[in-house]
């Protein structure tokens, strides 16, 4: 029998039937805006979930911290070395700014110190200072190779005295010197109306001179902010565990920085916390997603949009540090504090470990990346957004 068109019984919104979809919305109201959550925190939300039990004490933690805060800093020589060092290379790229004489392959604006050694967080071992040499003409690479030679020459004339040895190694990001175990790296970078006249035939590559320019807004801003002694030891301390654990390296040492930062004073009473505190606050932060999607995360400070520091990871790199601050949280949390801080032999990130009875097994990876696309459906997809675009 042949069924007549129509309606079933009950409509559309009748059993079986079709469901309407989304209405839209009236004219002029736009659709709500998807919201960044920040991951729960307790040092936000002690005051809202007192205490059932008194602290354990931590004071065993704490000097420990300490201790290895102590052992990070560089020696009196080493920041004797690099001082002289970097006071050499400043008189003679002062001397070039003031008179440059027959020297033309550049010419400089000005010169910043930037980095660790500028903010006070060196680690021992790794005495390096940086200095942002702004240029005022192009930074092509004939010119910073002739700049470098130049600045090296002026630089053994200036040490000769000393009887010292120097060493110059050229990079993509400009040239180190280096002498008695001290380092000085020269991050060349250009003013801001020549970043659009950029030819990367030519020049330095636009995105590493970019990035000295924002070395130079950062060491800014932390002069400006950060300039408290437990921020400098929980960066300090941070960045030797990021050395040590390998599922930390994507943080960059800005992230760190910020990281510290946040868990230092960002609290409702606006004081600085003890070292213990932020530091175990750190771990829970990142191990509750502070650094993954979806997350309010810290906003960079120096760049605008509010752009979120933890964008410049990729997802699988997010998910990296997640899965590792959680780790070595159950372990810190367990009492092993001492394999956190001084070794970390067998990894306790990839290896099974006891703590008091505890087992601590390593978690696994919450991302798994999609499969490669094929170069057709790319270029596919590629023009489909031109066209979106158009």
């Amino acid at each position: 029998m042949r069924m007549a068109r129509g309606r079933g019984r009950g409509g559309p919104m009748g059993r079986g039937g079709m469901r309407p979809g989304p209405r839209p919305l009236p004219h002029g109201v736009k659709p709500p805006m998807y919201l960044p959550r920040h991951p729960f925190d307790l040092a936000l939300c002690e005051p809202t979930f007192p205490r059932v039990k008194p602290a354990v004490d931590d004071n065993a933690f704490q000097q420990a911290l300490m201790k290895r805060n102590l052992d990070l800093t560089p020696t009196q020589k080493e920041h004797s070395a690099v001082l002289n060092l970097v006071t050499k290379v400043q008189a003679v790229l002062d001397s070039l700014i003031i008179n440059p004489g027959s020297f033309d392959a550049c010419q400089i604006e000005e010169v910043r110190e930037v980095g660790s050694y500028k903010k006070g967080t060196m680690i021992t071992g790794h005495i390096v200072a940086d200095l942002v040499v702004i240029l005022k003409t192009f930074p092509t690479r004939e010119a910073v190779d002739k700049f470098a030679q130049k600045v090296y020459e002026d630089l053994q004339v200036a040490v000769k005295e000393c009887k010292s040895d120097v060493a110059l190694a050229t990079t993509e990001r400009g040239f180190e010197l280096a002498m008695q175990g001290a380092t000085v790296r020269i991050l060349v970078t250009t003013i801001v109306p020549n970043l659009r006249k950029l030819n990367p035939e030519f020049h330095l590559d636009s995105k590493i001179i970019q990035s000295h320019l924002a070395a130079v807004r950062h060491s800014r801003w932390f002069e400006e902010n950060a300039h408290h002694s437990s921020i400098k030891a929980l960066i300090r301390l941070l960045r030797d565990l990021r050395r040590r654990f390998e599922g930390l390296e994507p943080l960059s040492p800005w992230m760190l920085d910020l990281l510290a930062h946040n868990a230092i004073l960002n609290n409702p009473g606006r004081q600085a916390l003890p070292i213990n505190i932020a530091y175990r606050r750190c771990l829970q932060l990142l191990s509750a997603g502070l650094f993954l999607p979806g997350s309010a995360s810290i906003t960079d400070p120096c760049e605008g949009n509010n752009m979120r520091v933890h964008t410049a990871m990729t997802l699988e790199q997010q998910d990296q540090v997640c899965l590792t601050a959680q780790t070595i949280l159950r372990v810190l949390a367990h009492g092993g504090y001492k394999r956190i801080l001084e070794g970390n032999t067998p990894d306790i990130t990839s290896d099974t470990s006891v703590w008091e009875d505890v087992v601590v097994s390593p978690l696994e990876k919450a991302y798994e990346k999609p499969p490669e696309k094929k170069e057709d459906e790319e270029m596919e997809e590629g023009a489909a957004l031109e066209t979106m675009e158009t």
